[in-house]
């Protein structure tokens, strides 16, 4: 018989990269299998080089109960005064004759308190002097780099985690209220907010979508609204879409994923549906 494990993901902020540069980091309208297996892997306190074919074994769905506004936020990045530290001397000998005067005079705490002026950024392009050997900075001021990073503001999510053996499931969501290490959700600056796991229910995914209600948001109740849904396929099932998010390995030199299918349906809330009494918002 399966089970599935239902997870809330709720936050001030989400972000669901799927396809991130350093510039412009974009958001998924969802929740990612990848992210999610991300998340219980840490939960577990699992190395990143450690293997995760029983957590990419499982069968995933989300549903948007509340799918958050997309924000934009801009992002500069490398401009602006650049306190002295002491490798800026080790590194650049006019920068110790620039200040040579000042820190002589001063106490021997002082360092990332003196700024020079017109001289921005930490040093970059550092390499010997053709004349005294000595290691010099070959950039000495720095544009600021403008990126684009995007969220989604006040959203919720149920995720399921659909398996065979409950018992793995229970581990998993144990874990989750008792993490070995930081969890976020999608970037480490989104930490989810309340109860993570919201219990484990017999079933198949589409099943339990139906089986419970929407989270609550007492602000905007939304009665009878059916929420869209995303459950994992067979591949080439009829009306699935392909999605590079099935995690092969978190490993930082071999980090790599493989396309999965899913369906995205309509939910329709059950009357017997169950509420969520038992959760911390």
């Amino acid at each position: 018989m399966t089970h599935v494990l239902l997870l809330r993901l709720a936050a001030p902020l989400q972000s669901w990269g799927a396809v991130s540069r350093f510039s412009r980091r974009d958001t998924h309208s969802r929740p990612t299998k990848s992210a999610v297996i991300g998340l219980c892997a840490a939960a577990l306190g699992r190395d990143r080089t450690a293997p995760i074919d029983d957590l990419a074994e499982l069968h995933f769905g989300v549903r948007a109960d509340h799918p958050g506004t997309p924000v934009r936020d801009y992002h500069t990045v490398g401009a602006g005064k650049y306190p002295l530290r002491p490798r800026d001397i080790i590194t650049d000998h006019r920068r110790a004759a620039a200040v040579s005067a000042s820190l002589d005079a001063a106490t021997e705490n002082s360092f990332g308190h003196h700024e020079l002026a017109k001289w921005y950024g930490a040093p970059k392009k550092i390499a010997a002097d053709p004349v005294s050997g000595t290691l010099v900075s070959g950039e000495l001021s720095r544009t600021a780099l403008i990126t684009e990073r995007w969220y989604l503001a006040d959203a919720a999510f149920v995720v399921g985690l659909q398996h065979e053996n409950q018992g793995w499931l229970e581990e998993i969501a144990h874990a989750l209220e008792h993490p070995k290490r930081l969890l976020w959700l999608g970037r480490k600056s989104c930490p989810p907010s309340g109860t993570l796991a919201a219990g484990i229910l017999p079933g198949i995914l589409a099943e339990v979508f139906t089986a419970k209600q929407l989270l609550p948001r007492p602000e905007s109740p939304e009665p009878g609204r059916r929420p869209w849904a995303w459950i994992q396929s067979p591949a080439g099932a009829v009306g699935a879409s392909p999605i590079s998010d099935q995690p092969v390995s978190f490993d930082p030199e071999r980090r790599g994923h493989t396309t999965r299918w899913e369906s995205r349906t309509r939910i329709t809330i059950a009357s017997t549906a169950t509420g969520w009494d038992h959760i911390i918002p």
